[in-house]
């Protein structure tokens, strides 16, 4: 702060001199004022920058210059007024922030522009609030198992109707291929098939191993994508076969319990070699549907959107109802049976 002071004391006769010159001769910058020179002042101790870790008390910023700060936020800070969230500032969000210690590289957040958009889930530690887990994405991915641990049907159906109710497009990635084999092989084909049919990407991968990585990268370049998946799913391992040099911690599939352990604490985004960001999220056991009501659920599927305007009634939840073109569409098995069963299960939490 002392530093930042002294440079104030440098350049403020500048200011007020090129002020006063201004005001007695009309000057040769016409409506040059104080409050020009005062917006002066404070724009030149202001960085805009993005969030790239947060801690919940302190934030990892980089400015648009690539340099990083540490940061805390300002009491009475500017955010975006229409969500309530357990965190005012998430990754992803750009920031407006001023230098405090260019010396620690120290500074404050005094300002979140509005987001593009940002994914929601229920907070960890109260169901009742929500927490943004990632602001400004360009796209979503989940990293799934059929099995060692198995990632169940309904977790990944209520990841893709929490993007599909962001507007932000998703990808399903089938990691661990090299456990494939048998019922297991022919579970993820069809999974990859059903999905791959309503119109979202899946890629079938080893990460351990590097398997398949290239077709992935491409879709990756010059994005910024969120990374989600259950604990164990091998999140961490693919990302560091992405970046090598990271060197995220990885932990074994618990034997006892066929479940993934935590490994990351706190979502933190990295840069990409060839351009582009991910962000990496803690691993998420359950993932709850935020904001969403029993009339607009059916919105979220894409394969019942399309069929919606066939039914009878314009309330209809396709549930009870009669002449439901999507129940009919289920029965005829132009619908998965799977993925309405997560939405009757998903219509019965809301």
């Amino acid at each position: 702060m002392k530093r930042q002071m002294y440079k104030i004391v440098l350049i403020l006769p500048t200011v007020v001199s090129l002020l006063l010159f201004n005001w007695r001769t009309g000057g040769p910058l016409p409506g040059l004022n104080l409050t020009f020179g005062l917006i002066f002042i404070v724009n030149y101790f202001c960085l805009i920058a993005t969030i790239y870790k947060s801690t919940g008390s302190h934030y990892l910023v980089k400015d648009d210059k690539g340099k990083f700060w540490t940061c805390r936020i300002r009491g009475r800070l500017k955010i975006d007024k229409r969500i309530s969230t357990t965190n005012p500032v998430a990754v992803g969000d750009r920031v407006t922030m001023q230098v405090e210690d260019e010396a620690t590289d120290k500074g404050i957040i005094t300002e979140v522009a509005d987001r593009n958009n940002y994914i929601v889930r229920t907070a960890p530690q109260n169901r009742h609030q929500k927490h943004i887990v990632a602001a400004n994405l360009d796209q979503a991915l989940i990293v799934t198992t059929i099995a060692d641990p198995r990632t169940s049907q309904g977790f990944i159906d209520r990841f893709l109707v929490t993007a599909e109710a962001y507007h932000i497009p998703a990808i399903v990635v089938g990691n661990k291929a090299d456990l494939l084999e048998g019922a297991t092989a022919e579970a993820w084909k069809t999974r990859a098939a059903l999905f791959s049919a309503i119109g979202y990407p899946c890629y079938t991968l080893d990460a351990l191993h590097g398997t398949g990585l290239e077709s992935l990268m491409e879709v990756l370049a010059g994005k910024t994508t969120l990374f989600c998946g259950h604990s164990g799913v091998g999140k961490s391992t693919l990302i560091n076969s992405l970046l090598p040099d990271l060197r995220l911690k990885v932990q074994e599939v618990s034997d006892w319990s066929g479940k993934g352990q935590h490994t990351t604490t706190f979502a933190e985004m990295f840069d990409l070699p060839g351009g582009g960001r991910i962000i990496d999220t803690p691993g998420i056991k359950e993932l709850g549907i935020v904001d969403i009501s029993k009339e607009e659920l059916a919105h979220y599927f894409p394969e019942m959107k399309s069929r919606m305007h066939d039914c009878k009634y314009n309330n209809c939840i396709h549930i009870n109802e009669p002449h439901c073109a999507v129940k009919k569409a289920v029965e005829e098995g132009q619908v998965s049976t799977e993925r309405y069963l997560s939405y009757q299960h998903m219509l019965e939490l809301l």
